[in-house]
């Protein structure tokens, strides 16, 4: 029997530019669950640390200590429940989640929202995006013999390239509350 939507951890999964942040705020805001992010936390640590975001950014490249710390991180708010946890391992790394949703796009599409949302030349961002997925690939098959690319593991597949950002919203949301109703 699913548990109530205020136990539920949710791990909110997806490719760069396939709305992962957005829909998991928004799922997050609509069940009335806390909500986290590697972003989110991300920024915590370099303020913790009393460094810049670029100087994080290297950092967390460089030390795996800081895949550690925000793996514990998200195992500790997973404990708590009542959660959406925004992040590429949450579906891993979370303790006893209920749901594993994986938000995708196709690629094209992915790339324009980026460009379009940060202002940047397209041909950039295209290449900056796929050099980016190939090196987080290695990395998490690397550091956690996790292959991202294989979505098995997750309960939820949605491509929101189909759909607008309320609607992938609204059906996310619908999917949960199945869930929950046991039906």
């Amino acid at each position: 029997m699913p548990r109530p939507v205020k136990e539920l951890v949710i791990t909110l999964a997806g490719h760069h530019g396939s709305g992962r942040s957005t829909n998991a705020s928004l799922l997050a805001e609509s069940l009335g669950l806390r909500y986290i992010s590697t972003g989110m936390l991300f920024r915590e640590r370099a303020e913790e640390l009393g460094v810049s975001l670029e100087e994080m950014n290297h950092i967390a490249s460089n030390d795996k200590e800081f895949d550690n710390w925000l793996d514990n991180r998200a195992r500790e708010e997973s404990r708590k429940r009542g959660i959406v946890i925004d992040a590429n391992l949450s579906a891993w790394m979370a303790e006893d989640p209920d749901l594993r949703i994986f938000v995708t796009c196709p690629f094209e599409d992915r790339v324009r929202r980026i460009a379009n949302r940060e202002g940047r030349d397209y041909d950039e961002v295209k290449q900056e995006t796929r050099a980016r997925e190939e090196l987080e690939q290695r990395r998490y098959q690397e550091y956690y013999d996790v292959d991202i690319s294989d979505l098995t593991v997750y309960d939820v597949i949605l491509n929101t390239g189909l759909f607008s950002i309320e609607a992938s919203a609204r059906i996310l949301k619908n999917i949960v509350e199945e869930y929950v109703s046991g039906e």
